[in-house]
Order: structure tokens, then C-alpha cells, then sequence
């Protein structure tokens, strides 16, 4: 018999059938768990999850308060200061026009996050209810909202992207691009989204719920939505990163945001006129939008690993 000292308590185990006392108090960590849970799990164990995190979070505080990483103005600038290299005060240098490259790599976040950030959720909640519409509804409903998803799917992205911008020279701002990236943007989760509906339509507790009297539209939103969003998170979380390259694509081309607001792409194309006498004022908001990407592409592949067992 263990020895019981003060201060402890002591729990009866209750004795089975068999007469074998049952363990107190542990729990079998190899249950199994939700979906969600499981993924979790895998996540938290896996190295490149923690370094693409911890990139996003850096770029994310970087973008809502740029006040912390510098105090300079992006937009003053100086032309006696031009294409000087690094000082004190000002550790990447000075574009062509005199303004501190390291300010405007550390503003030009803001602009990069919002335009992907907010054309994801567009795209998403526009994909969800075309997707979902046409993968639980079937028939007529289906036939005429995938052909539709076809026509914009033909489209190219970029190019139908450039022509809508060239139309509209005047006024372009945050919101306009990432009405027209949105607008061109969400076929593809459309498409995933009817997929995963279809799949989890047929499941047993979908029967269960329409045995059970629940109508259609709660059957979808309660329980074959939530069990469609894996898929679609993990597109989700790559396709930000696409369209943060979209953005600065369209402002190297000179057809996405004015001059007067700050972006990685806008920055990108002046650069370009002083790539062989300081090629480094193109390296640092080159280097910024790449990690950016990157970090974003890392994080969907490995939550797209964690959600798909299979994709291992």
C-alpha cells in the first residue's frame, strides 16, 4: 500500500468487473479529436508553420502600425540626398528622388495587406455563395452559375485586370483595385467550393439532419458549409499572396495605385531607372514583397498538409 502524506488527497479507483482498479484521472491522448483539432496538432509541430507565422505576424504589425519601425515620412523627400546610399538615420539609403527607401519599404506594407487581405474576402464570400448554390442545388441552378464561373475562368487575370485599370486613369485608389482584382478573382473558389459541397452533401449526418425535418438553407449553412471550409481556407491563404503580387504587378506597370500612395510595386518600377547605379533601392521592397509571398505560399502548404492527411 503507497504511503499517503499530509496534504495529499487520495482518490478511490473504481474496481471493474474483473476486480482491476481503472487509472485515475488520465486521459488517452490518442483519441481521437475534431478535424480541426488534429490539424492543430500537426501544425504546431512543424517548422516551417512557426517561421512562415511568425513573417506574416512581423508584416502584419509592420503594416497596422508602420510608426513603430520608423518615424520618418515616406513622402518627404530631399533631391540632395539622391541615390545616397546608406546614413546614419537612414539604413537603406535614398531613392532617385531624394526619399528614404527604408520608410517606404516599411509604409509600402500597409498597401500590400490591405489590397490582399481585403480582395480574399471578396473573393471567398463570392466563391462560398456561387459554389455553395450551385454544389448543393444541382440542376438548372448549377448548370447556369458554372457556366458563368467558366466565362470569368477564361478570362486571364492580370490581362482582364490591365484593360478594366487602363479604363479608368483617373481616381484609382485602394478600393477600385481591389474591386476589379475581386471581380476577375474568385472563379477558382467557386469551383472549389461546389466540389467540397458535393462531396459533403451526400454525408450521413446531411441525411440525418433532412430526416430530421431542418430546411435547406440551414442544412447548408449549419452543417455542410463548415465542413467544406478546409479546402477553401488553404486556397484562401496562398491566393493572398497572388494577389498581393497582382497589386504590385498592375503598379510596376504603372495602371494601379497613384504615384502619391506608397506600394512595393510602385517603388519597384522607379527603381528601375537606377538598377545600375544603386541597384539596392530595387532589392529592398523587391526582397519585402518576395518574403511577404513567400510566407504566405509556406503557411498554405502546410495548413493545406495539416487539413489533407492524404496530401502528405
Amino acid at each position: 500500500m503507497s504511503k499517503i502524506y499530509p496534504g495529499q488527497e487520495h482518490v478511490v479507483s473504481p474496481v471493474d468487473e474483473t476486480g482491476l482498479g481503472a487509472v485515475d484521472a488520465v486521459r488517452d491522448e490518442s483519441a481521437p479529436s475534431s478535424q480541426w483539432g488534429e490539424a492543430w496538432k500537426y501544425l504546431r509541430k512543424r517548422p516551417l508553420f512557426w517561421v512562415s507565422a511568425a513573417i506574416i505576424a512581423f508584416v502584419l504589425i509592420m503594416a497596422a502600425v508602420p510608426q513603430l519601425f520608423t518615424s520618418l515620412d515616406p513622402n518627404f523627400c530631399d533631391l540632395k540626398y539622391s541615390q545616397q546610399g546608406a546614413i546614419s538615420g537612414h539604413p537603406f539609403g535614398f531613392d532617385r528622388q531624394g526619399c528614404d527607401v527604408y520608410a517606404r519599404v516599411i509604409y509600402g506594407a500597409r498597401t500590400s495587406i490591405i489590397v490582399g487581405v481585403l480582395t480574399t474576402l471578396s473573393v471567398v464570400i463570392i466563391g462560398l455563395i456561387f459554389g455553395s448554390l450551385a454544389g448543393y442545388f444541382g440542376g438548372w441552378m448549377d448548370t447556369l452559375l458554372s457556366r458563368l464561373t467558366d466565362i470569368f475562368f477564361a478570362i486571364p487575370f492580370v490581362l482582364a485586370a490591365i484593360v478594366i485599370m487602363q479604363l479608368f486613369k483617373d481616381g484609382r485608389n485602394v478600393y477600385m483595385v481591389v474591386a476589379v482584382l475581386a471581380a476577375f478573382g474568385w472563379p477558382q473558389i467557386a469551383r472549389i467550393t461546389r466540389g467540397s459541397v458535393m462531396s459533403v452533401k451526400n454525408e450521413e449526418f446531411v441525411t440525418a439532419a433532412r430526416a430530421l425535418g431542418q430546411s435547406g438553407w440551414k442544412i447548408l449553412t449549419k452543417h455542410i458549409l463548415p465542413n467544406s471550409a478546409a479546402p477553401v481556407i488553404v486556397y484562401a491563404t496562398v491566393a493572398l499572396g497572388t494577389f498581393i503580387v497582382a497589386e504590385a504587378t498592375l503598379s510596376f506597370l504603372g495602371l494601379g495605385l497613384p504615384s502619391s500612395v506608397v506600394s512595393w510595386g510602385g517603388d519597384i518600377s522607379k527603381a528601375q531607372t537606377s538598377l545600375r547605379s544603386q541597384p539596392l533601392i530595387l532589392f529592398y521592397p523587391s526582397i519585402a514583397l518576395a518574403m511577404t509571398v513567400l510566407s504566405f505560399i509556406m503557411m498554405g502548404d502546410v495548413v493545406r498538409d495539416a487539413l489533407d492527411p492524404k496530401s502528405r
